[in-house]
């Protein structure tokens, strides 16, 4: 028993010790600048003269003064971004990891051309970012865009939709570009995780004559949960942090308007650095908050089930 303390002793902190340069280089890399932009949020620093800062707390924050209150807590528009950022994550997220479940299911099985539809698939996901979004954003015009010529010649449609600059279509649009953009992600991590599957489970359900959705419920879906909420956590703390696909759709339109892209606004738009930096820690923490809350209830699903 004391050997095997021992052992267990020795290759923690030789895990350590391996961990240990990754970490210095971690907490320079990104520690520092989180510091940073966490004592500029505590401060009056305009973007043009930062040097000239003063310390101001919390009022960048919340503060009241002459009966009001001010402060990013106080801003509709911060409140409407909070909103306009879930509403992306849970609306995108959640169909990205149906079509990608979907996606993944087809290409596990074996077909002529397979590698080369699984290739084909992973296209999009490829595409950098801002390029796919400019793509789109040439794709869904009102006046010339592919879209509307192909709705128009469909009779879908009688007259040109303005898909990026009317309110009501304005988010549904966004949704459905970062979806055709990430949904290959998703397919490609529960892909690996089907790969990974022992095949006597299936051989066992397809003697015994079982439903292949009756299989699917109750062999592959528990199988691959570990996985797939891996995927969605990834998933979900990328689409809380959306800005470029976006930005570049809609600009610093309010209607569309993401958490980041309120910072970014403050910060180089208006120079203001120490309330940008404080709008910066508020997104931080919240999806700190966001990871953890999401990891918890993972743990707690996997070990009830």
């Amino acid at each position: 028993m004391r050997d095997t303390s021992w052992l267990a002793a020795s290759r923690t902190r030789s895990a350590w010790l391996f961990l240990a340069p990754m970490l210095v280089l971690l907490a320079l890399v990104a520690g520092w600048p989180l510091l940073r932009t966490i004592w500029l949020g505590l401060t009056d620093a305009n973007t043009l003269q930062l040097g000239q800062a003063k310390w101001v707390g919390f009022d960048n924050f919340l503060t009241r003064s002459d009966g009001k209150w001010y402060g990013v807590l106080a801003d509709p528009v911060w409140w409407r971004s909070v909103r306009n950022t879930l509403w992306f994550a849970v609306f995108s997220v959640s169909i990205e990891t149906v079509l990608g479940l979907g996606i993944a299911l087809v290409l596990n099985r074996a077909f002529p051309g397979r590698g080369i539809v699984r290739a084909a698939i992973l296209i999009p996901w490829a595409i950098p970012t801002v390029v796919s979004a400019r793509i789109w954003g040439w794709l869904l015009n009102d006046q010339y865009g592919f879209i509307n010529h192909v709705l128009a010649s469909l009779g879908i449609i009688d007259h040109p939709v303005a898909w990026t600059a009317d309110p009501s279509l304005l988010m549904t649009s966004v949704i459905m570009v970062d979806v055709w953009k990430t949904t290959p992600f998703m397919a490609l991590l529960i892909l690996a995780a089907l790969q990974m599957l022992p095949k006597e489970c299936y051989e066992a359900a397809l003697l015994d004559g079982t439903h292949p959705l009756k299989v699917f419920w109750r062999v592959t879906l528990p199988l691959i949960r570990p996985a797939l909420m891996v995927a969605v956590i990834f998933r979900a703390i990328d689409a809380l942090r959306a800005f470029d696909v976006i930005y570049v759709l809609t600009g610093a339109n309010e209607r569309s308007m993401t958490m980041s892209i309120y910072a970014r606004q403050q910060l180089f738009e208006f120079n203001q650095a120490g309330y940008g930096s404080a709008v910066s820690t508020l997104l931080f923490f919240l999806i700190a908050l966001a990871t953890i809350l999401l990891l918890v209830a993972t743990r707690v699903r996997l070990t009830n089930d």
